[in-house]
């Protein structure tokens, strides 16, 4: 392909590239009193919230992803924080229903802000936020923009506020509850560029946040060959239980990442198609991948994105 081909395809549609890159997932139609809207234990000490599969209202206070809790003999760890600083305030008051134990971490699985808006409600606990090395540089570069989508959403009293990880996972990490470790791994670019992944000693269960994304389609904004890769560590861990970032509280590890490796794998095998044959990015975000559409929840509203970040990337290889 020609590479003065190829600017001219990508700069037709940059803006929309950009929007994409920065998508609220990545923002959430249903309440809290949606059906199913509760903490449920899926493990030992576990204890889950299912987002529904949805993008943010002011109803819903952006409390679309699945977050929760691990409680230890000594303390507690937040698998993730919320969506918003409402989001967060609910689940720390159902944790303080359970347990009196000290929250000592709160996890920051990644960028986007219906996995980490809700950290601000934890402030007074003081605990270790978690989260992947290049999430600080992430959050700098668009934290604010998030912020703001979010105070326009559901206004500046429930949106919350950016919160920078106090630990940095380079590589791997642990941390002990008493009587479980949960052990942390940094990730290459894959959904974004700052994905962090954890696993529970006690149950065994694998944490993968948004690198596993069950019945909501999965979204784009990190690499696609990266995240191809990701796939394959963590099938590598040889967990057979985990809670995905979005979609059911707890799955069998392999079916699920057989589902997403195929949409993915998809996506990669026509993108590259429809470079080699200077198939317009217009025409491709309308045609690549649509085999998919009935597999995945908001297939429309995000695969198209997905098109144009797998361009974006593909087109220059």
């Amino acid at each position: 392909m020609r590479a003065d081909a190829g600017r001219s395809r990508w700069s037709t549609t940059r803006r929309s590239a950009l929007f994409g890159g920065l998508c609220l997932c990545c923002l959430p139609t249903l309440g809290r009193s949606a059906e199913g809207f509760d903490l449920q234990e899926v493990g030992p000490g576990i204890f889950i919230r299912r987002g529904p599969d949805a993008e943010a209202t002011p109803e819903n206070d952006d409390a679309i992803a699945n977050i929760g809790f691990i409680v230890g003999d000594r303390s507690v760890l937040v698998t993730e924080s919320g969506g918003s600083l409402a989001d967060g305030a609910w689940l720390r008051a159902e944790i303080r229903k359970r347990t009196d134990k000290p929250i000592s971490h709160v996890v920051l699985t990644h960028v986007h802000p219906d996995h980490c808006f809700g950290a601000a409600a934890f402030a007074e606990d003081k605990p270790v936020y978690v989260g992947h090395h290049a999430l600080r540089a992430a959050l700098d570069a668009r934290g604010e923009y998030y912020r703001g989508r979010l105070v326009e959403i559901l206004g500046a009293d429930r949106a919350g506020s950016v919160v920078y990880p106090t630990l940095e996972v380079t590589d791997g990490a642990e941390v002990d509850l008493g009587g479980r470790a949960v052990r942390f791994a940094a990730h290459g670019a894959a959904h974004t560029n700052c994905d962090l992944s954890m696993r529970d000693s006690a149950s065994g269960i694998l944490f993968p946040a948004d690198l596993l994304f069950v019945t909501r389609i999965p979204s784009l904004d990190g690499s696609l060959v990266g995240w191809l890769k990701e796939a394959d560590r963590l099938r590598a861990m040889r967990a057979t239980k985990a809670v995905p970032g979005h979609g059911p509280r707890l799955v069998d590890v392999a079916p699920a990442l057989d589902d997403l490796t195929r949409y993915l794998t998809i996506l990669r095998d026509e993108t590259r198609k429809a470079i080699v044959a200077d198939v317009p990015i217009e025409k491709a975000v309308r045609t690549v991948a649509q085999s998919e559409r009935d597999r995945w929840v908001l297939f429309d509203t995000y695969n198209g994105r997905n098109v144009t970040q797998a361009f974006k990337e593909l087109e220059w290889e």
